[in-house]
């Protein structure tokens, strides 16, 4: 009977596998459907003339058209084909649509965003648009219905999904820029709060301190560094006196969190500084990674009056436009520029009506909106968004006041397409002057032209404050803070040709003066990043292509050099006296090898022991907040690097933790937590950079499956680099989105590469070829290579495919 079972069980075996290998050839056949069109031809409407599209062996296309209206159909077709999904994520996001397509989990995270409103600001965008841009957006708009149209099956995300793809609208382009104002400078109102919060609780000396305007770590292409305002004494701030220890974190439970800010490298260098004459741009910026990736790289040829254009670079999907790239006679590059682009506004209610509000023109009521929010298997739910004339309220204060936010994202101003007209800019003057007129999440344009010159400025609109510097939360109500609408390209900051020939930006402060007051202080960046490509540029007389990629690499850890020594001094032959597990750290610390290397244990050590004492020593001196709100934290804001080495150099008694009898055991104590982190799970000797240093690079769908991530996901890699304060930025889930380097009308000897791959798409070839390249830091020539794959595009009045 035994073996009667078991043959009728190894049969019911078979079939079953013969069934799952059915089902999974069925599968496999359904999504294989969704793979993008690579040669051929396919009829597509309302074109005004044959558009061909080649591609090369990564899947890079050079379109072919006869007009700016065909190219803007066939990007959209091939954004769609390649990248649908990823383009429907990004709209809603900023629309706060994300619980109709995957359910409840993205609730929250819906309401924190729908307070913006984003979908009507994108209808009001596309209504004030010029009618030539409206023309090239409804172009694109169609473009990507008919690339989703022309797949056989719906891209294999919406297979998984059980739902059907919503057509894609012409204002949701304007939805994945706002997405990009999100991703950098959603921070912003955060940050202002918190410096608001510091500013009314601590001693106006103490908070100086604290949020310095600078440090030492300044490298601005125009002005000198910014001093550390001076360590304030016992009569300002005495932490035995001031500090309510049951305020305080437990010790050892803090750590610095990473800089909310994402970065990015940018610098050229002009005629003066390479062998032929020529300007070279280079550019890497700094994004959470994503399966797909956020660009999508492509060479747009058409003809304009009869002249013909070529654009390469890097397109944004959802978008018609070449974000960065060379044109011919210009190329430009980005960093986020982390000027002031956001205030928070401090709401005045009327104590008799709590449903109205002072404005400079009287009492005013409340707006408000009731936003639907569409939840996939479950109930919608209702928000109630509460605005005022300068934006939506956001939170209260700790006077429990409504705090709204004001910011250039809620204008028809701050987003359009402008930028459009780059790919076409002749030289430098029409560049910057185009830049200075685009609606964008405010950039660091740095631009150099044919002729060997070089420029930097601003992409992206500026507002005219009055009244105020915008560093801290304020009342507009009677009309002495406000903004006067934005200031004209006449007005912008601008640096020309500077002397030396070299402009880098890093997120850091860039200029001094009187630019800088138009500019504001959004959270600059420590400087170190900056000051480190500063110097790399001065050390080369002369420049190549294969210098900017050398410097993007630039791993060496600068910026940590003094806390290694720091680290050295506090394991001293006493403090590592009959202690094995100080000793053994303090041999690795000694040979960190002085670079963020994967390899290396001392950098992970002395890195953390920095952060560790950052934690630390910040919390104490804001004690006084935590009364105001018990997780309150500076833990993020980069310059707090500034006082916290004066402190750890200084070591006053007065500002110490109270809870230790002197800062050598303050010290001491952070290296005891580094090496509990250290051992917890394992031995001081796997305790490397790279250890933690390892890529999660993952698609959407893996993180809410994470059975599918070994066929949707990068691999994982340790990797060398760090999250920020060196040039080579690389943390597990963010760092370079792209590194280029080109020279207008030299674009065959440039380079370029991204993670990922061209398609989003599992089963192309296409999905992970870039990426080792990317990793490895190997150059992939800048201009697509010759033609594997040929489509054509011809006219027809409907989409059925030949």
């Amino acid at each position: 009977m035994r073996k009667g079972f078991l043959r009728v069980t190894t049969v019911l075996l078979v079939v079953l596998a013969i069934g799952l290998v059915s089902i999974a050839f069925w599968g496999h056949g359904q999504i294989a459907g969704s793979l993008p069109l690579l040669d051929g031809k396919r009829r597509l409407r309302n074109l005004s003339a044959e558009v061909t599209i080649e591609r090369d062996r990564l899947g890079i296309p050079t379109i072919h058209a006869a007009n700016r209206l065909d190219l803007a159909k066939a990007t959209g077709f091939l954004h769609a084909q390649d990248r649908f999904f990823q383009m429907d994520l990004l709209r809603r996001n900023s629309a706060g649509e994300l619980s109709a397509l995957v359910g409840p989990t993205q609730i929250a995270a819906d309401k924190k965003v729908r307070v913006h409103r984003f979908r009507e600001a994108a209808r009001r965008v596309l209504a004030a648009g010029s009618d030539e841009d409206r023309a090239i957006v409804d172009a694109y708009a169609s473009g990507v219905n008919a690339g989703l149209a022309c797949l056989p099956v719906k891209p294999f995300e919406y297979l998984l999904l059980g739902l059907e793809p919503e057509p894609w609208k012409s204002e949701d382009s304007s939805l994945v820029m706002f997405s990009m104002f999100l991703d950098l400078q959603e921070s912003d109102f955060r940050d202002e709060a918190r410096l608001g919060l510091m500013h009314d609780v601590l001693p106006e000396p103490l908070f100086e301190f604290l949020a310095p305007r600078g440090t030492e770590w300044d490298a601005p292409v125009e002005g000198e560094a910014f001093a550390v305002p001076a360590t304030p004494g016992p009569e300002v701030f005495d932490t035995h006196r001031s500090t309510d220890v049951a305020l305080l974190a437990p010790p050892g439970s803090l750590t610095w969190a990473e800089s909310g800010h994402l970065g990015s490298n940018n610098w050229a260098v002009g005629g003066a500084r390479t062998a032929d004459g020529r300007a070279l741009v280079a550019d890497d910026m700094h994004l959470g990674f994503s399966v797909p990736h956020i660009w999508y790289r492509a060479s747009f040829v058409w003809q304009d009056a009869g002249e013909k254009h070529q654009m390469t670079g890097l397109s944004l999907p959802g978008t018609p436009a070449i974000i960065v790239g060379s044109n011919g006679h210009v190329a430009w590059a980005f960093t986020n520029s982390e000027g002031d682009w956001v205030d928070v506004v401090i709401v005045e209610v009327d104590p008799n009506d709590p449903d109205s509000y002072r404005t400079p023109d009287g009492m005013r009521k409340f707006e408000r909106f009731q936003e639907k929010i569409e939840v996939k298997g479950a109930a919608d739910e209702t928000l109630e968004v509460v605005s005022t004339i300068w934006g939506p309220v956001i939170d209260h204060d700790q006077h429990k006041r409504p705090r709204a936010w004001r910011w250039v994202a809620h204008d028809t101003e701050g987003v359009n397409l402008n930028s459009l007209r780059l790919e076409s800019a002749p030289d430098l003057e029409t560049a910057l002057r185009i830049a200075n007129q685009s609606g964008a999440p405010a950039q660091n344009f740095v631009v150099g032209d044919d002729r060997g010159r070089i420029a930097w400025t601003i992409m992206g609109r500026i507002p005219k404050r009055v009244g105020f510097d915008g560093r801290l939360p304020s009342s507009w109500a009677d009309g002495s803070h406000r903004w006067e609408g934005y200031l004209s390209p006449e007005e912008y900051p601008r640096i020309i040709n500077p002397e030396g020939g070299r402009l880098w930006t890093a997120n850091a402060r860039v200029v001094s003066g009187e630019m800088l007051a138009k500019l504001g202080d959004g959270g600059y960046d420590l400087g170190a990043r900056a000051q480190q490509i500063r110097d790399d540029l001065r050390a080369l007389a002369t420049m190549s292509e294969a210098d900017m990629l050398k410097i993007q690499l630039d791993d060496r850890a600068v910026f940590l050099a003094r806390w290694q020594k720091l680290l050295l001094e506090t394991l001293s032959p006493e403090a590592t006296s009959g202690n094995p597990d100080r000793a053994e750290l303090r041999k690795h610390v000694e040979n960190w090898g002085e670079r963020a290397d994967k390899a290396s244990i001392g950098f992970r050590a002395v890195r953390a022991f920095r952060n560790r004492l950052l934690a630390q020593v910040s919390d104490v001196l804001v004690s006084p907040c935590k009364a105001f709100d018990p997780t309150f934290s500076i833990s993020g804001l980069d310059r707090t690097e500034g006082p916290v080495w004066r402190l750890v150099s200084e070591r006053p008694e007065h500002l110490i933790d109270p809870r230790y009898k002197d800062w050598n055991s303050v010290l001491l104590a952070a290296v005891d937590q580094v090496l509990e982190d250290a051992t917890t799970k394992g031995k001081l000797a796997d305790y490397t950079w790279g250890a933690y240093n390892t890529t999660r690079i993952q698609h959407p769908l893996s993180k809410a499956v994470p059975a599918l991530a070994r066929w949707l996901d990068m691999p994982q890699q340790a990797l060398s680099g760090d999250t920020d304060n060196i040039p080579r930025i690389q943390a597990p889930t963010r760092g370079a989105s792209q590194r280029m380097a080109v020279s207008p009308g030299h674009e065959a000897d440039g380079y370029m590469h991204m993670p990922c791959g061209q398609s989003g798409h599992p089963l192309s070839p296409h999905y992970r070829d870039g990426h080792r390249a990317w990793a490895e830091g190997l150059p992939t020539p800048f201009m697509p290579g010759p033609t594997v794959h040929t489509l054509v595009l011809v006219r027809s009045e409907d989409l059925t495919p030949e």
